[in-house]
Order: structure tokens, then C-alpha cells, then sequence
């Protein structure tokens, strides 16, 4: 007979321990994780006719960090009033959230990111919590529309989450919530967004984690007026209400009371009274609750000697202030309370003033599980102080960090979905956010080789892997000591597969490696094909100057640990992996003008092309391929979502001045879209500029192309 889960629940809960320990065990190490800055947004959308001053803007703030990005970062604009409050940075971050926690709680000289241990003001969460939710993606593309199922990645978490039901529900949060604990401060609170799938086994995970005692609320949303399935004959009542948990990590929280406004019928029932003037008023009790017994002060007023709640000199004050009446002699004297001085009535356990976002909302932004604005409002006013830090970690469609930049708090919120992410980042480039990071997890792989392989594995075990599944022999140990070169015959031609470490970045240097290696060793190869993991975002072009046909480059499948971790051995998965070519991205010739002041000059940018080199790698059925690969051949760059440009690129962290995304009607009209067009109106420079074009696809995969355009082409 299989456990109950309260009889797992004391399991799973030490499992989670273990797991968190791990994690915070690891972050004194060499090699903790780390977080990877891919994007520095300016969020600038897009015009064809740019202001030189906001532009000049993004300039100043590229300059103040040209040399402190990775260090302190300086204010800057303080001539347009707007200085960055001191060296935080808002981020966005892809990847797992508890790679992503782990990176946070180990803090990162690089991006200048302190560690944020008990630094968190308030943690908002709205984990998945629907195991029969569909997760995919319905992509509106001009004249189609496809269907993408998740990336293997979102569905190996997914399943992961879900394999054993509930259970593996509690496997997958609680360590999560461990290392949430971590990060909150000592005034800091949790609020838990749940419904009746998996609410109260949580609940115990939470008494767990923060202590019984640290709970506060349960906070009922009545967030839907809907009648439900009652009309299909479902036989239960209408289920119209989240839960939401909202815990404290010590007494010291902070706490600032919410209240809503007085109710038509509450004002005409109880503020019956007037003044001359008009002034209306209640009259309200002041005796004291609970009597003598519970040590409120008992004296005489008017004639009437009771137990009062207040003191006998407060007491005398309102008196003196015309606000105790006695209605007649021997009545008990109540307190006047004016309706124009009411705060109205502080906000309960029960919300039924903010309902669920309707198809017709100007907030909607296509997202299944989208919050209204107005709920997470509510809990940060509530509980994260002014300039305070609002975390959420299933960031989903980013109303936190939408709100938290809207009141004036700092944020982070990270997703393992890149629609989601790409959701996020146009969402706050649309409400035109401060400057903010988007970061990916370093080293992901890393850490999923050491999971699946574990602690002690070597990068070489790593290659050997790799090379075994593309299909290719190692070389002899002696000729190849690091264990990532391998070799395949056939058909006269003679192959070197090189496998690129998962910790570094494959680049032009990696290339010319191993080009060198196909020329030298063991006699010479005919060719070498680069199998790498992350790539130098500029690889494109590398391969491009190289120009060499004995080269090839393929993507080893980011998800290839989690499918060998889920399949057992690496023989049942022989055959099934496949190796990606890369995608790519071609601009038009840019043109840079000098404007007649020589002070600026005018940068146009026109996108050309844009390549999907491998769609069967896209997690489509055969109809949307089909759909896909006509779109593709009539119509290239409307795959792409979104694309940004950096005029300055330092060939470290592109620095995004100027976006633009499908959605943004502004310059174009066109919600499916992107403007092909760029005009960027920039402070002179002497020499040549690197400008840097980077783009998303729909499909969430990013390209980019640099440029040098010298000053030749100033007129």
C-alpha cells in the first residue's frame, strides 16, 4: 500500500533540507554558480524620431559604467535629475530558481552583486500549482498561428514536478522555500499564492520551514464572480478563490496596515450624525475591552464611571476637543469620529475587491496565469518599505516587477521559461523601467552534470559523453589529455568532433584551436566539427571571417543531462539526441551621419536577414513545422520578437539602448512585427564605432551581429 503524504510529508521535508545544504555548503567553494549578464537594458521604445537628449542620456549612463560595470557602479544623468539610487541593478534572470537562489545567496564580484543573504524585504510567489495546466505556448505569427510545446527543458521540470503527484509537488518547493528563508531578512515576509490542489500540504511545508508561530494570514481572493462548471452539471460548489500564505521569517516584520475604503452602506448606517456645517460623524464606543480584568484604567466621566480604553489625560483631551458626547445625562459618553478623518476600514483576510483580469483589460498581456496589478500592490504596500527588495521567483508574466517599478522598490524575479522571460523583459521596457539586468544561470550544465553525475565528475567525463552521443570514438588518452577529442571515418573522409567544456563560452579562440588541431594532429583530419554548449554571442561572425568549409559548428542539446538523468544510461539514449546548427542574424550596410554641429551623429540600422537554420530542433508537431517553414521562406524576419542595439559594443556586456518588440505599436502599428528600421541619434565619436545587433525569435533562441563602421562613412 502506497504512503500516505503525511506520512512522506517528514521525508520530503528532510530531503529538502538536505538538498538546501548542499547548495549553501557549495557557496564557499571554487565553483559556485554564478550569474551570467546578458543584457544591460536601457529601456528606450523604439521612435523614428529619437530626442538627442534621451539619448545623450543612455550615452552618459554607458560611460559611467564603461569602467565600473563589473565593480561599483556609479550614478549618473545628474543633469536630467534622474541619478540611480546608489549601485543596485534591478535583473531578470533566466534559468531554475534554485540555481538562481544559490547564485544570489553566493553573490558575484563580476556583476558587482553583493550576496543578498537576509537582504530580501518580501517574497511573493505563485508556483505552478495546477498539474493538468497547459503549458504550451500559442505563438500569433502573420497569417498563422503555432502551437509550441514546452522546450524539453520547461518539460522535464514540469514532470519533474508532477511525476508522483503531490508529492513530487512538495520534493520540488521545499528546499526552494528553505533557501527563500535565506534570503528574507529579519523584517522580511513571504505571501505564498496557492489554491486547493496543493494549499494545505504547503502549509505544513511552511509551518516547517518558518515555524508555526511565524504564520500570520491566510488570505482568501475572491477572484472570480463566475458561476463555474454548474451549468455542465459538475456537482460541488463554485470554485472562485486562491489562498494566499503569508508568513513572517522573524516578529521584527515590517508592517504597514492597508485600508480600503468605506462601503456606500457602511456610511449611511453609521455616520448618521451632522455638524451645523454639515460635517458628518459616527459615534463609537470607548469603553475598554475586556474590562478592569485586562488592566484598562477605570474612572469617572460625565457622571459615568466605567473600564475606558483610553487614559484619563487622553480622555481629557478629546473632552477638551468637543469630541466625547453623552447623548443624554447617565448615558455612557462615546467618542465622536468624523467620516472626512475615517482612513476607512483596515483590509481583512478576505479580498473581494480585486477580480481576476478579464479579456477586455488593458493589463492583459496573453499569459495564462497573469495576477492583477491591484493584488500584488496590495502585499507590497503592505509589507516591503519604500526602495525596499520584492523578490518572485516564478516571475511568470512579471506583474511583481512590474508593480515593485511602479512603487518605487527594488526587484528581481527570474523564470525557466524564455517566453516568460521574453514576456517580462518587453513588459518593463513597455512601462519604461529604470536600467535593469537580464542574466542567465552560468555554468548550468555544470551543475546539472554534477547532479546527474555527481559531485566529483570531471569535464572530461562530461566530453566523453557528449562525443559518444554525436556518434564519434575517442582519441588514445595520450594524444588527447583532456579527454573532449574524438573521431569519425567513413565514406573517405576523415573527422576530428571536438567537445567544448560546458564552463566556457565557444568563441573564435575555440575555433582556431580547433582548426589547428584538424591541420596538425595525428597527421591531419579533413575536417572538425565544434560541438559546443554556450556560445560567444558573436560566433556568427567568427565562423563567418574564418570562412573555412572544412568547420562546422553544432549545439550540444541544452537539456541533454536532464534527458540522460531521465532515461538511466547513455545507451537508451543513442540515436535520439541531435545536434543543432547554430541560427543567425544579417544587417544591411549601416550608415553613420555627422550632424552639421559635429556634437551628434545620426546611426541607421537595418535589419536584413534572420536565419532558423535548425526549426526541427523547435518542439513543434509535423502541421506546425509545416506552418513555420512557410513562414520562414516568405517571410524570415517576422520570427523575430525582439531586437536591440548597442552603438558602443565593449565586447564584455551589451549594453541595449535602443529595443524594439512585436507589440509595440507605437512606431509601426503592427502588434506581429518588429520594425525593420532602426534611427538612433548619438553623441560624435572620433573613430570607429563596434555596433552590436542582437535579436530573439520567437522561439526564445538569440543571434547576434557586430559591426565596425569607421569614420569614412561620416559625411
Amino acid at each position: 500500500m502506497a504512503k500516505s503524504l503525511l506520512t512522506q510529508l517528514p521525508e520530503i521535508v528532510a530531503r529538502g533540507r538536505q538538498v538546501a545544504e548542499k547548495i549553501m555548503e557549495s557557496l564557499e567553494g571554487r565553483h559556485r554558480v554564478g550569474l551570467q549578464t546578458r543584457e544591460w537594458v536601457l529601456p528606450s521604445k523604439d521612435s523614428k524620431t529619437n530626442d538627442w537628449i534621451n539619448q545623450n542620456l543612455h550615452q552618459q549612463a554607458l560611460a559611467s559604467v564603461q569602467d565600473g560595470l563589473f565593480g561599483e557602479i556609479q550614478p549618473s544623468l545628474d543633469d536630467a535629475g534622474a541619478k540611480e539610487e546608489g549601485h543596485w541593478r534591478n535583473r531578470l534572470i533566466y534559468g531554475d530558481n534554485l540555481l538562481t537562489m544559490a547564485a544570489l545567496l553566493a553573490g558575484d564580484k563580476a556583476t558587482g552583486l553583493p550576496s543578498l543573504r537576509g537582504q530580501v524585504d518580501l517574497i511573493y510567489l505563485d508556483p505552478p500549482f495546477d498539474s493538468k495546466a497547459d503549458y504550451r505556448t500559442r505563438i500569433q505569427l502573420p497569417g498563422v498561428q503555432l502551437e509550441q510545446r514546452p522546450t524539453v527543458i520547461e518539460q522535464f521540470a514540469y514532470s519533474d514536478t508532477w511525476s508522483d503527484g503531490t508529492a513530487s509537488y512538495l520534493e520540488m518547493i521545499t528546499p526552494r522555500l528553505i533557501l527563500m528563508r535565506e534570503l528574507l531578512s529579519d523584517t522580511g515576509s513571504i505571501y505564498v499564492h496557492l489554491d486547493w490542489h496543493v494549499g494545505h500540504y504547503v502549509k505544513l511545508v511552511l509551518d516547517e520551514v518558518f515555524g508555526k508561530d511565524n504564520f500570520i494570514n491566510e488570505v482568501v481572493w475572491k477572484r472570480s464572480d463566475a458561476k463555474g462548471d454548474a451549468t455542465q452539471g459538475s456537482q460541488h460548489y463554485s470554485r472562485i478563490h486562491d489562498a494566499i500564505l503569508f508568513y513572517q521569517k522573524a516578529p521584527s516584520r515590517y508592517w504597514q496596515p492597508i485600508f480600503l475604503p468605506l462601503s456606500t452602506e457602511y456610511v449611511t448606517n453609521f455616520y448618521r450624525h451632522k455638524d451645523p456645517d454639515g460635517r458628518r460623524y459616527k459615534l463609537e464606543n470607548m469603553l475598554g475591552p475586556g474590562g478592569a480584568a485586562k488592566g484598562n484604567p477605570v474612572y469617572e466621566v460625565m457622571g459615568v464611571t466605567r473600564p475606558w480604553r483610553y487614559s484619563r489625560e487622553r480622555m481629557q483631551k478629546l473632552i477638551n476637543e468637543g469630541l466625547v458626547i453623552q447623548t443624554k445625562p447617565g448615558n455612557v459618553p462615546m467618542q465622536k469620529k468624523y467620516l472626512d478623518e475615517s482612513k476607512g476600514v483596515q483590509a481583512s483576510t478576505w479580498w473581494d475587491d480585486i477580480s481576476m483580469l478579464r479579456g477586455f483589460s488593458s493589463e492583459k498581456i496573453n499569459y495564462s496565469t497573469q495576477k492583477p496589478e491591484k493584488l500584488i500592490e496590495r502585499i507590497i504596500n503592505a509589507s516591503c518599505p519604500e526602495n525596499g527588495l520584492v523578490a518572485d521567483f516564478f516571475g511568470g508574466s512579471g506583474t511583481t516587477a512590474a508593480v515593485a517599478e511602479k512603487l518605487g522598490r527594488r526587484w528581481i524575479t527570474s523564470d525557466l521559461g524564455k517566453p516568460a522571460c521574453m514576456i517580462m523583459r518587453k513588459r518593463l521596457i513597455d512601462q519604461n523601467a529604470k536600467p535593469f539586468f537580464y542574466q542567465a544561470i552560468g555554468d548550468y550544465q555544470v551543475e546539472a552534470a554534477k547532479n546527474t553525475l555527481g559531485r566529483s565528475f570531471r569535464i572530461g567525463d562530461l566530453s566523453q559523453i557528449v562525443l559518444a552521443l554525436y556518434g564519434a570514438q575517442p582519441l588514445e588518452e595520450t594524444d588527447n589529455p583532456t579527454r573532449n577529442l574524438g573521431f569519425i571515418t567513413g565514406g573517405g573522409v576523415r573527422t576530428l568532433v571536438y567537445a567544448d567544456s560546458p564552463n566556457k563560452l565557444t568563441g573564435a579562440a575555440t575555433l582556431k584551436k580547433a582548426l589547428a588541431q584538424r591541420d596538425s594532429l595525428l597527421g591531419g583530419w579533413d575536417k572538425v566539427v565544434v560541438l559546443g554548449w554556450n556560445f560567444d554571442p558573436a560566433i556568427a561572425e567568427s565562423i563567418s571571417a574564418l570562412n573555412d568549409p572544412g568547420l562546422e559548428v553544432l549545439v550540444i542539446p541544452p537539456d541533454l543531462l536532464d534527458r540522460l538523468k531521465k532515461k538511466g544510461s547513455l545507451e537508451k539514449l543513442r540515436g535520439s539526441v541531435r545536434f543543432a546548427s547554430l541560427q543567425y542574424l544579417k544587417l544591411k550596410p549601416v550608415q553613420r551621419v555627422r550632424s552639421a554641429n559635429a556634437q551628434s551623429e545620426t546611426l541607421t540600422v537595418k535589419l536584413a536577414n534572420y536565419v532558423l537554420l535548425s526549426p526541427e530542433a523547435i518542439n513543434l508537431d509535423d502541421a506546425n513545422r509545416a506552418k513555420l517553414q512557410a513562414l520562414m521562406n516568405e517571410e524570415p524576419l517576422a520570427l523575430i520578437e525582439y531586437w536591440a542595439i548597442d552603438p558602443d559594443y565593449d565586447g564584455q556586456v551589451f549594453r541595449s539602448v535602443w529595443q524594439d518588440y512585436r507589440g509595440n505599436v507605437d512606431s509601426d502599428g503592427d502588434p506581429l512585427r518588429v520594425v525593420t528600421e532602426a534611427v538612433l541619434t548619438v553623441p560624435a565619436k572620433t573613430g570607429p564605432r563596434r555596433i552590436c545587433v542582437r535579436a530573439v525569435d520567437v522561439f526564445g533562441f538569440e543571434a547576434e551581429v557586430c559591426v565596425n563602421v569607421g569614420v569614412e562613412g561620416l559625411s
